[in-house]
């Protein structure tokens, strides 16, 4: 524990002054603990700053994306590693943060999941297809596939 005085004016002021262990941060700056989460929160910025700020952007290249409301259910989604923001998305959060696409956890496969890469794929159709001659042997074998 630590004395602190923190003090403000206007809207939105905090005074706190005595003893206090670790503040709680203020709703509009918490995030999941993933890459894009915690560069979020790093700048300062609330999700909908992100969303406003991928909007912009969006329209000044030309490039069509999701409606606001839609973007901040995604910002949420994408944050807690729900799902992944798509090559545009990626693109555009990219530049929005000044951050490259491995320093926003872009190129980390999801947790328990599997890696996308061209090698892996095709390692996998290629056991999925000996799995398919092995099986359609099996049913020919007992008599459930004519030859």
């Amino acid at each position: 524990m630590s004395a602190v005085t923190v003090a403000g004016q206007g809207a939105g002021a905090v005074s706190v002054v005595g003893e206090v262990g670790r503040p709680q941060q203020p709703l509009g700056l918490q995030s999941a603990d993933t890459p894009l989460g915690r560069a979020r929160v790093a700048r300062g910025w609330s999700q909908e700053k992100v969303v406003r700020a991928l909007t912009l952007l969006a329209r000044e290249w030309g490039w069509q994306i999701a409606s606001e409301p839609s973007l901040k259910v995604q910002v949420s989604r994408w944050e807690h590693g729900v799902t992944r923001p798509g090559e545009t998305y990626r693109v555009l959060l990219s530049a929005v943060y000044r951050a490259t696409p491995e320093e926003l956890g872009f190129d980390q496969t999801r947790p328990g999941g599997t890696g996308t890469s061209t090698k892996s794929l095709r390692d996998r159709v290629g056991e999925l297809e000996a799995r398919l001659e092995l099986l359609t042997s099996y049913l020919t074998m007992a008599g459930g596939l004519p030859s």
